[in-house]
């Protein structure tokens, strides 16, 4: 009975792309014993099923245990576990589609991150999501810690009361009343969040609670390690990115941001309305402002627009991630631009094998989502402001959050704001790059003519790739002894024809050298095994990295960062000898990116230290102080290791 009332409600929910019922509002009452690592809870659910059904469906993490569901009226409803951390409840009578519904839940469970629950458990194999602990907790929207559908997609309000004991703060969505601390110790935090959205997360720590001192609508908790960096660039990163959005794409939901330092273990980020949440291991560092920009753009797309499916996460998603390098280009120009481009360019090409419009069918947290929606979406997102061009596509963008603000947008309807701000037919635009895979391979042919008169050079020629649908501008840049010439050239399908005139004599032909396009490129091959197998390594496949990073040498042997990866992998493993060989290896390579060379004598270093080779440690950490990189703080790292023997995490002193 079970399996056959999961199989209808999967096969109404695949027909229709919709969740099964649409969740309008929640009131909760929580409380979070940290020390116990415990949550108990009541929430009360008001829904309307999309249609007549028998059953009801939600999720809630497999930690958690129902005592009990009642409905309006007081009476029980049964209720069952199904697969995937559900909940199947059979109410009295079948559920009347369009009919409100209001359900009361109450349930208990500990979520310590055991074995018991997580990380093997909740909604997300592999990743915690909601953990209580003494120092900090976090129940994201995403852990499902309570009965919720339709995740990203089916936007509720939410009134929270959440109880904890004195000496903790807790950071949610809306407005926000604290009551007096209890003769039991406990005090309650009621947050109220009316406008249809996704406060579904809530956070507790002790936190240093640090205002920034040229905004009061922004806050950072944080913990005393990075105190410092909250009340210096960190903070004034945060302001400074929140009024740059704000300039670029109008007014969020809610001026108020509370940045909040998460706990290394689970997600890098998480957002919520009002909530930028940042793990512990990117905080102060010199690239991690970009994650925090990618987070905070979160308030415009996804807490004000958010997709109509997850087919249409690629809108929120690839946005943050573009919004991100438009701070970076606003911070450090062009030149910093192009190059993260092509770092994202590499996602975008990691798992390109699913259509944009057909990535509902992953996890949500899966590498191939995360990269095809953050990373290719991103990429989209930068071809259409080439083919647009700046004004009009800011203006479509500006467009889409105001027409949608509170509401959700689908593919159809991002694409018809667009075409409203062009006088451009992007239909192929759009066919190539969300209904279609793979990237142009440009390769070009090319003849040169010396005009008559000296009035200079004529080239011929014609661009050439892979994709018969391919329909979009393309730049040309043609390098002469004088004035360089660029020139666009609609190029249309497998080859189309170039003439242009130069005054000076042609030494060099670039095709898109500025990467206005995604394009697949020997280089970027190498950058795409690489990143894949970077991710392979974070999941704890080591002989899947290797691989990844084997075949990245077969394209290029000479790539520095294919073998610096290998010896970090291999330098993880204890096999010293090999991983040694291998960053030498980085040290005669092509130096791509320079980093290598600085972070290679570092790494051989310290397999010398933990090898009880200290002269020859200090020589290496001493080469790569001559290096003067500090890239992800190199220089201080070898300045340290030179004082104090490197010994491995765990080792005894």
């Amino acid at each position: 009975m079970l399996l056959a009332a999961m199989a209808a409600h999967a096969q109404y929910a695949a027909q229709s792309g919709t969740p099964l019922v649409d969740v309008t509002g929640y009131v909760i009452d929580a409380t979070v014993q940290p020390a116990r690592h415990s949550l108990t809870a009541t929430a009360q659910v008001t829904f309307t099923p999309a249609a007549d059904l028998p059953t009801a469906s939600f999720v809630l993490h497999d930690a958690l245990h129902i005592q009990k569901v009642v409905d309006a009226g007081g009476n029980a409803i049964h209720g069952e576990r199904g697969p995937k951390d559900t909940l199947l409840l059979t109410p009295s009578a079948p559920l009347v589609k369009g009919q409100s519904y209001t359900w009361t839940f109450t349930y208990a469970g500990q979520l310590d991150g055991s074995a018991a629950s997580g990380p093997v458990s909740g909604p997300v194999p592999g990743l915690t999501l909601a953990k209580i602990d003494a120092d900090t907790s976090y129940l994201l929207y995403g852990g499902a810690w309570f009965p919720m559908d339709g995740y990203l997609t089916d936007r509720f309000t939410a009134t929270m009361h959440i109880t904890v004991p004195s000496g903790y703060t807790v950071v949610g969505s809306g407005a926000v009343a604290i009551s007096k601390t209890a003769p039991s110790g406990m005090r309650e935090y009621d947050f109220a969040w009316t406008k249809p959205g996704f406060p579904g997360t809530i956070l507790v720590g002790k936190w240093v609670d640090v205002p920034d001192p040229q905004a009061a609508n922004i806050h950072l908790f944080v913990t005393p390690a990075h105190q410092k960096a909250a009340e210096g660039s960190y903070g004034a990163a945060a302001l400074d990115e929140f009024a740059f959005f704000t300039s670029t794409f109008g007014e969020p939901p809610s001026n108020t941001l509370n940045i909040v330092e998460l706990p290394n273990g689970t997600v890098p980020a998480y957002w919520a309305p009002e909530i930028a949440a940042i793990a512990s291991a990117h905080i102060g560092g010199g690239n991690d402002v970009r994650l925090l920009a990618n987070t905070i753009a979160h308030q415009w797309w996804s807490a004000e627009v958010s997709p109509a499916t997850l087919n249409d996460a690629w809108i929120t998603n690839g946005m943050c991630t573009y919004a991100e390098l438009l701070y970076l280009q606003y911070q450090d120009g062009e030149g910093a631009l192009e190059n993260a481009i092509q770092d994202v360019a590499a996602g975008a090409l990691a798992y390109d094998t699913t259509p944009l419009t057909s990535a509902g069918r992953l996890g949500a947290f899966s590498p191939q989502f995360q990269s095809m929606t953050f990373e290719k979406g991103a990429m989209v997102f930068h071809m259409l402001r080439w083919v647009m061009g700046n004004d009009d596509f800011n203006k479509a963008l500006q467009a889409v959050l105001t027409q949608y603000a509170g509401k959700d947008v689908s593919t159809a309807q991002f694409e018809k704001a667009a075409e409203a701000h062009t006088q451009q037919n992007l239909v192929p635009f759009f066919a190539e790059w969300l209904d279609g895979t793979g990237a142009p391979d440009f390769k070009t042919k090319w003849d040169v003519y010396r005009l008559g008169n000296g009035k200079g050079f004529r080239t011929v020629g014609a661009i050439e790739q892979q994709l018969d649908l391919f329909n979009m501008p393309v730049d040309v840049r043609i390098e002469t002894q004088g004035k360089t010439v660029n020139k666009v050239v609609q190029v249309v399908g497998n080859s189309t024809p170039f003439d242009i005139e130069t005054f000076g004599e042609p030494s060099k032909i670039s095709i898109d050298p500025d990467w206005h396009v995604l394009k697949d490129t020997p280089d970027m091959q190498v950058r795409v095994d690489i990143l894949r197998g970077q991710q392979k390594a974070a999941q704890g496949d080591v002989a899947g990295a290797l691989a990844e990073y084997q075949a990245a040498l077969k394209v290029n042997p000479q790539s520095s960062l294919a073998s610096f990866r290998i010896g970090e992998l291999l330098f993880a493993q204890h096999d010293y000898q090999a991983a040694v060989n291998a960053y030498r290896d980085a040290l005669s390579g092509d130096n791509q990116p320079k980093w290598t060379e600085a972070w290679s004598h570092i790494e051989i270093g310290k397999i010398f230290d933990v090898t009880g080779q200290r002269d020859r440690a200090v020589n290496e950490y001493r080469q790569a102080l001559q290096t003067h990189d500090n890239t992800s703080g190199a220089m201080n790292e070898a300045r340290h290791d030179i004082q104090v023997p490197y010994k491995l995490p765990g080792a005894g002193s």
